[in-house]
């Protein structure tokens, strides 16, 4: 006699074992889906074999239609199932029975059965990112704001001597940075090699724009490209920080004064500074200019670098000088203002507020190799002829770098 279970208690089977069956089973449970296509089963002598047998819903007694009785174990509650179970193991012990070859199940759908087993039962166990479904990406997103909020109301984030705020830095300031180094200005970067991995480095690069906009993308591309992702630190101007909102934003940045005292304790902390000895002369020139170095003023970066025994590095950025086209000075008005210059551009005042988006041209960024110091004595730092000799080489160094990199560009905005 064979034990047959109908599709219908097959299906109350399948619902009470997800009802009683604890929840680190029901992964293993759903694999079960792909064998309700089969309506029964015979079990035979073995417990390792399985074989399955297709039932008729009808048969012929008499040349008439009947359909089929079959053995089916009504199961109400789950006391009255277990009864009827034990009932129908006693009545089978001992009797053996076989499937014909052809309605065994075949590698294949066992196969099927064993995948979808494993898929639950990692989903449920808590399988390896890889295997995992992809998250939702903006529920990372809000996540990623809670846990901002979340540090910045508790105060759970380091600030250094200078105001650097890393966590700030990260959070808000380099995915803007990237967004304008990245797409808009599209940035290329070469002699990066040129910065050491570790230790002090004293940046020197030619400024021009109008708005130091080269010092923050010059920033972007050290942390970017640099395979220590090591954070630049800009000395600026006065002026820079007396803003109400900039100078914050610069000073959580890591940004900090151009003094000779801010300098020397950067250094002297292992940091890589970046200094602009063109200052507000770069910034301020008009386009016709464009590329020309000014005076590097008294050559205070060289005696900072001396007396640290940190080399030199120098810098020079093209594309920076083509973001805003300054074509005069209003002198009166900058003075009037309290600023070192009053632009004007082919948009900038006549076009109001869009007058400040800067153009998007081609930006090439180079380090050249470093200029060392070690071989001098911390009494040079203070000579005016090895300093001025110094920063004489400095600025005709950046001035050949400006040159190359000029003689290789065929566009303003493509490059």
């Amino acid at each position: 006699m064979n034990c047959v279970l109908a599709d219908r208690d097959l299906t109350e089977i399948t619902v009470e074992m997800f009802l009683f069956m604890p929840t680190s089973s029901i992964a293993d449970a759903q694999g079960l889906n792909s064998l309700h296509a089969l309506r029964g089963r015979r079990l035979s002598g073995s417990k390792r074999s399985l074989s399955f047998e297709f039932i008729p819903d009808t048969e012929r007694v008499g040349g008439l239609v009947m359909p089929v009785r079959a053995n089916v174990i009504e199961l109400q509650r789950n006391r009255d199932r277990l009864a009827a179970r034990q009932k129908a193991g006693r009545q089978t012990a001992g009797r053996p029975t076989s499937a014909p070859p052809t309605s065994r199940i075949t590698d294949r759908q066992v196969a099927a059965v064993v995948r979808d087993l494993d898929r639950h039962r990692a989903l449920v166990a808590g399988a390896p990112p890889q295997a995992r479904p992809p998250a939702n990406e903006l529920a990372e997103r809000v996540s990623a704001v809670a846990r901002f909020l979340r540090k910045r109301l508790t105060g759970d984030y380091p600030v250094d001597e200078f105001g650097f705020d890393p966590h700030f830095t990260d959070a808000l300031v380099r995915p803007l940075l990237r967004f304008f180094s990245r797409s808009w200005f599209r940035v290329e970067v070469s002699g990066i090699e040129n910065l050491p991995d570790e230790g002090a480095a004293l940046v020197v690069s030619n400024h021009g724009g109008v708005l130091p906009v080269d010092a923050l993308m010059i920033s972007a591309a050290v942390h970017e490209h640099h395979p220590a992702h090591r954070n630049l630190r800009a000395l600026a101007a006065d002026l820079c920080f007396d803003l109400p909102v900039i100078g914050e934003v610069a000073r959580k940045a890591g940004h900090t004064l151009a003094c000779p005292t801010d300098a020397h304790r950067l250094l002297a902390a292992g940091e890589i500074a970046a200094v602009f000895p063109e200052g507000y002369k770069g910034l301020g020139k008009c386009f016709r200019d464009r590329y020309k170095l000014r005076r590097f003023g008294r050559g205070g970066f060289v005696s900072a670098a001396v007396h640290a025994k940190a080399p030199i590095i120098p810098c020079a950025v093209v594309g920076s000088e083509e973001i805003y086209p300054m074509l005069g000075d209003v002198k009166p008005l900058a003075r009037l203002l309290g600023l070192p210059y009053f632009p004007i551009t082919p948009l900038f005042p006549w076009a109001g507020p869009a007058g400040l988006i800067p153009l998007p041209s081609k930006w090439h960024i180079a380090f050249g190799r470093p200029i060392g110091t070690a071989d001098y004595d911390r009494a040079d730092a203070d000579d005016p002829n090895v300093t001025f000799e110094l920063t004489d080489h400095v600025r005709e160094t950046i001035q050949q770098m400006l040159y190359g990199l000029l003689i290789r560009r065929r566009n303003i905005f493509f490059g």
